[in-house]
């Protein structure tokens, strides 16, 4: 049972710590474009009297009307601080024009008390080109170095020569590794933060290894890669704004499908007898009905569904409740 002290005294995944997000209000009466500065601000940070100038992500925009029969959008803008609602009473067409819910937004403006709430008058707002989702998402509070290492201790156990060529060519793409360290595992289920899907395929393949070793017959190199590989046709299937949303190959293709391509698009000159369990293993991850016959011809395919199951359903469990 190779590596299986290793294994075992490897420290225990952790969930990310949950954020409080404070509510404060937001008039918005300006639209002239604006330089930031260098020094951020955060939802948190705002304070009466103070002056405003930050990126915020627009998780929410709604047009709507006034008793008077002005138009107004609510709105709410957020960090990972904190969530801020917030309204635009003035020019509200021309700002609908200018940034779309999902969109990180730059604002500019001055904080006030009003009817004992915060709110902020603010005196420019727009489209923020350029800024990084990672700054406005939750990400994985596990370390994602340390994941890192496991991900490549982990496919160091795989012997099988087709098998750990592939692995080698998927962990040697700068461009998929990137993706595959920043991905969400899902927008709002399990492990639905930057990191998720790194810190779920590391479970899933440790599960891997230790049910091998519990049932030397099931073609331990095998189960492994399949864990190892997957649900990569995540790190296609998002796109990352002010909120985790369906990439188009997301929405009209899917993961399974993205996983494949990505596998095969690596696998070159794989013989078929390696490579069609391992796809069979992937296309059944969620179970059987995807697969031929809607059934599974491989027990390592049974398996991976399961393991999968595991860590997807204890870690949601964890996250949202047994409810």
């Amino acid at each position: 049972m190779r590596g299986s002290d290793e294994v075992r005294s490897r420290p225990r995944l952790v969930p990310p710590r949950p954020s409080e997000r404070p509510l404060i209000m937001l008039r918005v009466t300006s639209t002239v474009a604006f330089p930031l500065s260098s020094e951020p601000t955060t939802v948190a940070s705002l304070r009466a009297g103070a002056s405003v100038e930050g990126t915020f992500a627009c998780s929410r925009k709604d047009r709507l009307v006034a008793r008077t029969g002005s138009a107004y959008l609510a709105l709410e803008l957020r960090d990972r601080t904190g969530a801020i609602a917030a309204r635009a009473f003035r020019d509200a067409d021309v700002l609908a024009g200018r940034f779309e819910r999902g969109d990180l937004v730059r604002v500019r403006g001055r904080v006030e008390r009003f009817r004992d709430e915060l709110q902020v008058e603010v005196t420019a707002i727009e489209r923020a080109a350029g800024a990084d989702p990672a700054d406005f998402l939750p990400v994985a509070y596990r370390d994602l170095d340390e994941l890192d290492g496991f991900l490549e201790h982990l496919a160091r156990e795989v012997h099988d020569r087709d098998y750990a060529t592939l692995l080698t060519a998927l962990l040697d793409d700068s461009q998929l590794r990137a993706a595959w360290r920043r991905a969400p595992c899902t927008r709002s289920g399990h492990h639905a933060y930057l990191g998720g899907l790194l810190e779920h395929t590391v479970a899933v393949a440790t599960l891997a290894l230790d049910t091998s070793q519990l049932h030397p017959r099931l073609n331990s190199d095998l189960l492994l890669t399949a864990a190892l590989v997957h649900d990569l046709g995540k790190t296609r299937e998002f796109c990352l704004g002010a909120d985790i949303a369906l990439s188009d190959e997301g929405r009209l293709v899917g993961h399974l499908q993205l996983g494949v391509r990505i596998v095969e698009d690596h696998a070159r000159g794989m013989p078929d007898a390696a490579l069609l369990p391992l796809l069979h293993c992937v296309l059944g991850h969620h179970g059987p009905d995807t697969l031929p016959g809607r059934r599974f011809h491989a027990a390592e395919a049974l398996a991976l569904y399961r393991l999968n199951a595991l860590d997807a359903t204890v870690k949601g469990a964890l996250e949202h409740g047994l409810g």
